[in-house]
Protein backbone atom coordinates (compact mmCIF):
# COMPACT_ATOMS: atom_id res chain seq x y z
CA UNK A 1 0.00 0.00 0.00
CA UNK A 2 2.57 2.23 1.07
CA UNK A 3 6.33 2.43 -0.48
CA UNK A 4 8.60 4.86 0.56
CA UNK A 5 12.08 4.96 -1.32
CA UNK A 6 14.89 6.67 -1.08
CA UNK A 7 13.53 9.59 0.54
CA UNK A 8 15.31 12.20 1.82
CA UNK A 9 14.15 15.19 3.96
CA UNK A 10 15.19 18.95 4.72
CA UNK A 11 14.38 21.65 7.78
CA UNK A 12 16.10 24.19 5.46
CA UNK A 13 19.80 23.26 4.83
CA UNK A 14 19.43 21.00 7.54
CA UNK A 15 19.77 17.30 5.75
CA UNK A 16 17.54 14.85 8.28
CA UNK A 17 16.25 11.82 6.38
CA UNK A 18 19.23 9.71 4.32
CA UNK A 19 17.58 7.43 1.53
CA UNK A 20 15.00 6.41 3.96
CA UNK A 21 13.34 3.14 2.18
CA UNK A 22 10.63 0.80 3.71
CA UNK A 23 6.82 -0.77 2.76
CA UNK A 24 3.82 -1.13 4.56
CA UNK A 25 1.03 -3.60 3.39
CA UNK A 26 -2.26 -4.08 3.63
CA UNK A 27 -3.61 -4.28 7.21
CA UNK A 28 0.25 -4.82 8.86
CA UNK A 29 1.20 -3.01 11.47
CA UNK A 30 5.05 -1.49 11.23
CA UNK A 31 6.84 -0.16 14.02
CA UNK A 32 9.24 2.39 13.33
CA UNK A 33 11.63 2.48 16.30
CA UNK A 34 14.47 4.77 17.03
CA UNK A 35 15.92 6.80 19.81
CA UNK A 36 15.00 10.93 19.65
CA UNK A 37 16.45 12.45 17.04
CA UNK A 38 16.80 9.69 14.66
CA UNK A 39 13.93 10.98 12.07
CA UNK A 40 11.38 8.56 12.88
CA UNK A 41 8.86 11.77 13.26
CA UNK A 42 10.61 13.93 10.08
CA UNK A 43 9.56 10.07 8.45
CA UNK A 44 5.89 10.85 9.23
CA UNK A 45 5.89 14.47 8.60
CA UNK A 46 7.57 13.69 5.05
CA UNK A 47 5.14 11.25 4.00
CA UNK A 48 2.24 13.90 5.07
CA UNK A 49 3.52 16.25 2.73
CA UNK A 50 4.81 18.07 6.24
CA UNK A 51 8.65 19.01 5.04
CA UNK A 52 10.12 19.27 2.37
CA UNK A 53 11.64 16.45 0.42
CA UNK A 54 12.72 14.19 -2.47
CA UNK A 55 12.74 10.29 -3.34
CA UNK A 56 9.76 8.35 -4.23
CA UNK A 57 6.19 8.18 -1.76
CA UNK A 58 3.65 6.04 -3.56
CA UNK A 59 0.20 5.47 -1.91
CA UNK A 60 -1.65 2.27 -3.88
CA UNK A 61 0.32 2.71 -6.82
CA UNK A 62 0.34 6.73 -7.11
CA UNK A 63 2.78 9.07 -5.98
CA UNK A 64 2.13 11.89 -3.30
CA UNK A 65 5.17 13.41 -2.48
CA UNK A 66 4.64 16.88 -2.87
CA UNK A 67 1.04 17.05 -2.74
CA UNK A 68 -0.82 19.04 0.32
CA UNK A 69 -1.33 17.05 3.51
CA UNK A 70 -5.27 17.91 2.88
CA UNK A 71 -4.88 16.03 -0.62
CA UNK A 72 -3.24 13.37 1.24
CA UNK A 73 -5.39 12.89 4.08
CA UNK A 74 -8.40 12.14 1.55
CA UNK A 75 -6.82 9.66 -0.09
CA UNK A 76 -6.97 7.62 2.75
CA UNK A 77 -4.07 7.96 4.90
CA UNK A 78 -4.49 9.37 8.53
CA UNK A 79 -1.97 11.25 10.84
CA UNK A 80 -2.13 11.00 14.78
CA UNK A 81 1.13 13.60 15.89
CA UNK A 82 2.95 13.57 18.66
CA UNK A 83 0.93 16.39 20.48
CA UNK A 84 -2.27 15.22 19.75
CA UNK A 85 -3.86 18.77 17.81
CA UNK A 86 -7.49 18.33 19.70
CA UNK A 87 -9.40 21.31 19.49
CA UNK A 88 -9.82 22.42 23.04
CA UNK A 89 -13.24 24.38 23.32
CA UNK A 90 -14.91 21.77 21.19
CA UNK A 91 -16.42 18.97 22.86
CA UNK A 92 -15.55 15.10 22.55
CA UNK A 93 -18.00 14.91 20.18
CA UNK A 94 -17.85 17.72 18.25
CA UNK A 95 -14.15 16.71 17.60
CA UNK A 96 -15.08 13.04 16.41
CA UNK A 97 -17.42 14.52 14.15
CA UNK A 98 -14.99 16.71 12.69
CA UNK A 99 -12.76 14.08 12.17
CA UNK A 100 -15.21 12.85 9.72
CA UNK A 101 -15.19 13.14 5.82
CA UNK A 102 -17.71 14.32 3.89
CA UNK A 103 -20.70 12.78 5.51
CA UNK A 104 -19.03 9.66 7.26
CA UNK A 105 -21.32 7.45 5.14
CA UNK A 106 -20.16 4.35 4.38
CA UNK A 107 -17.11 4.67 6.93
CA UNK A 108 -16.37 1.53 8.46
CA UNK A 109 -16.68 3.60 11.65
CA UNK A 110 -18.97 5.09 13.42
CA UNK A 111 -19.34 7.49 17.03
CA UNK A 112 -20.65 3.59 18.30
CA UNK A 113 -17.34 2.26 17.84
CA UNK A 114 -15.13 4.87 18.98
CA UNK A 115 -17.34 5.01 22.21
CA UNK A 116 -17.12 0.80 22.29
CA UNK A 117 -13.14 0.66 22.28
CA UNK A 118 -12.24 3.69 24.85
CA UNK A 119 -15.78 3.88 27.00
CA UNK A 120 -14.47 6.99 28.90
CA UNK A 121 -14.63 8.96 25.99
CA UNK A 122 -18.36 8.29 25.79
CA UNK A 123 -18.68 9.25 29.62
CA UNK A 124 -17.20 12.55 28.51
CA UNK A 125 -18.77 13.01 25.07
CA UNK A 126 -20.47 16.25 25.93
CA UNK A 127 -17.13 17.88 27.71
CA UNK A 128 -14.70 20.21 26.39
CA UNK A 129 -11.51 18.58 25.20
CA UNK A 130 -9.78 20.85 26.65
CA UNK A 131 -9.65 19.71 30.10
CA UNK A 132 -9.77 16.13 29.20
CA UNK A 133 -6.53 14.27 30.78
CA UNK A 134 -3.77 13.81 28.52
CA UNK A 135 -4.58 9.86 28.45
CA UNK A 136 -8.22 11.25 27.77
CA UNK A 137 -6.94 13.59 24.94
CA UNK A 138 -4.60 11.01 23.31
CA UNK A 139 -8.09 8.60 22.83
CA UNK A 140 -9.80 11.36 21.22
CA UNK A 141 -6.96 12.15 18.67
CA UNK A 142 -6.53 7.99 17.77
CA UNK A 143 -10.57 7.91 17.70
CA UNK A 144 -10.68 11.72 15.55
CA UNK A 145 -8.49 10.44 13.04
CA UNK A 146 -10.34 6.92 12.65
CA UNK A 147 -13.68 8.58 11.83
CA UNK A 148 -12.08 10.11 8.62
CA UNK A 149 -11.55 6.23 8.11
CA UNK A 150 -8.25 6.39 6.53
CA UNK A 151 -6.87 2.84 5.22
CA UNK A 152 -3.37 3.55 6.60
CA UNK A 153 -3.29 5.62 9.93
CA UNK A 154 0.60 6.82 11.06
CA UNK A 155 0.19 7.33 14.58
CA UNK A 156 3.30 8.81 16.37
CA UNK A 157 4.25 8.13 20.08
CA UNK A 158 0.82 7.37 20.84
CA UNK A 159 1.51 6.00 24.28
CA UNK A 160 3.99 8.71 25.45
CA UNK A 161 3.48 9.91 29.56
CA UNK A 162 0.28 7.51 29.38
CA UNK A 163 -0.58 5.56 32.41
CA UNK A 164 -0.10 1.66 32.11
CA UNK A 165 -4.06 0.85 31.77
CA UNK A 166 -3.94 3.63 28.96
CA UNK A 167 -1.29 1.84 27.42
CA UNK A 168 -2.98 -1.22 27.32
CA UNK A 169 -5.91 0.33 25.60
CA UNK A 170 -4.06 1.77 23.19
CA UNK A 171 -2.51 -1.40 22.16
CA UNK A 172 -5.94 -3.15 21.91
CA UNK A 173 -7.30 -0.13 19.30
CA UNK A 174 -4.16 -0.97 17.46
CA UNK A 175 -5.54 -4.74 16.91
CA UNK A 176 -8.81 -3.41 15.93
CA UNK A 177 -7.29 -1.87 13.49
CA UNK A 178 -5.44 -4.37 11.80
CA UNK A 179 -8.49 -6.69 12.65
CA UNK A 180 -10.64 -4.18 9.98
CA UNK A 181 -8.01 -4.52 7.56
CA UNK A 182 -5.94 -0.94 8.11
CA UNK A 183 -2.40 -0.33 7.80
CA UNK A 184 -0.50 0.77 10.76
CA UNK A 185 2.50 2.74 11.24
CA UNK A 186 3.48 3.05 14.50
CA UNK A 187 6.49 5.54 15.58
CA UNK A 188 6.67 4.62 19.32
CA UNK A 189 9.54 4.11 22.15
CA UNK A 190 8.18 2.10 23.96
CA UNK A 191 9.60 -1.77 22.90
CA UNK A 192 6.90 -4.03 24.94
CA UNK A 193 4.41 -2.75 23.05
CA UNK A 194 6.03 -2.23 19.61
CA UNK A 195 7.15 -5.62 19.94
CA UNK A 196 4.05 -7.34 21.35
CA UNK A 197 1.91 -6.21 17.96
CA UNK A 198 3.88 -5.82 14.76
CA UNK A 199 4.25 -7.53 12.06
CA UNK A 200 7.73 -5.89 11.33
CA UNK A 201 9.84 -3.38 12.95
CA UNK A 202 12.26 -0.98 11.22
CA UNK A 203 15.05 1.07 13.99
CA UNK A 204 16.24 4.59 12.41
CA UNK A 205 19.83 6.00 13.62
CA UNK A 206 21.12 8.67 12.37
CA UNK A 207 17.90 9.52 9.12
CA UNK A 208 18.52 6.16 8.03
CA UNK A 209 16.98 2.71 8.39
CA UNK A 210 19.41 0.48 9.89
CA UNK A 211 17.51 -2.53 10.66
CA UNK A 212 14.77 -4.36 9.41
CA UNK A 213 13.01 -7.73 10.20
CA UNK A 214 10.31 -9.05 12.71
CA UNK A 215 10.00 -8.68 16.41
CA UNK A 216 11.86 -11.90 16.77
CA UNK A 217 15.01 -11.07 14.69
CA UNK A 218 15.12 -8.35 16.42
CA UNK A 219 15.09 -9.74 20.01
CA UNK A 220 17.78 -11.77 19.06
CA UNK A 221 19.87 -8.97 17.78
CA UNK A 222 21.27 -7.42 21.08
CA UNK A 223 23.98 -5.55 19.31
CA UNK A 224 21.09 -3.62 17.11
CA UNK A 225 19.30 -2.81 20.35
CA UNK A 226 22.02 -2.11 22.25
CA UNK A 227 23.85 0.42 19.78
CA UNK A 228 20.47 2.29 18.45
CA UNK A 229 17.44 1.91 21.04
CA UNK A 230 19.09 1.38 24.64
CA UNK A 231 19.67 4.29 26.57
Amino acid sequence: MLTIDNLHAYYGKSHVLHGVSFTVGKGEIVALLGRNGSGRSTTAKTIMGLVDATGDVQWQGKGILGRKPFEIAHLGLGYVPENRDIFPKLTVHQNLLLGQKGSGKGSRWSFDDMYDMFPRLKERQHTEAGVLSGGEQQMLTLCRTLMGDPDLIIIDEPTEGLAPKIVELVGQYLQTLKGRGVSVLLIEQKLTIAMAISDRVLVMGHGSIVFEGTPDSLRADPETRKEWLEV
